[in-house]
């Protein structure tokens, strides 16, 4: 599956997009629609088409990952709602929290479910993410909100 324009429009509005590299609320240099990585760098300056380019790249990567896990078919709508989760918290791993493993080895309870085909206990755990550093940040609640909604109903909400 690929994400859809509505799935774009999701974590683009969230992620919004900055031609400027910038600390997010965690402290990870950030460019474009919410670009990570070892390249990203403090002072760095891209274009728009740049910017577009980094996002298109970024779904193509999260989008394989996605799909290699995904051991049943699922709707359109929860596939574009777990990639901005995806695409906003990442995969996880030794190091950090993520959709499909926490720092202690194990999945995501989020994950957990979808695997297991329990989509209605699936949307009720994305709010469960609406933190940094054990912080609530509002804007991550609203956009679990929204996430949460396309899941479970097909409707995007912001």
């Amino acid at each position: 599956m690929e994400t859809s324009k509505t799935g774009i429009q999701l974590i683009t509005h969230y992620e919004g997009c900055s031609l400027s590299s910038y600390p997010d609320v965690g402290g990870i240099w950030t460019i474009g629609y919410g670009t990570t990585g070892p390249d990203i760098k403090e002072g760095m300056t891209i274009t728009q088409c740049d910017a577009l380019s980094l996002l298109s790249n970024d779904l193509k990567a999260f989008e394989n990952m996605l799909n290699k896990r995904l051991p049943n078919p699922i709707k359109q709508n929860e596939f574009d709602a777990l990639m901005s989760f995806l695409y906003n918290v990442g995969p996880g791993g030794r190091s950090k929290d993520g959709l499909f493993e926490l720092k202690l080895g194990r999945p995501s309870s989020l994950w957990s479910y979808v695997v297991g085909g329990q989509m209605n206990l699936a949307a009720s755990q994305f709010q469960l993410w609406n933190r940094v550093g054990g912080v609530v940040v509002h804007g991550l609640s609203l956009r679990r909100h929204s996430e949460a909604m396309l899941f479970s109903t097909n409707r995007l909400v912001f």
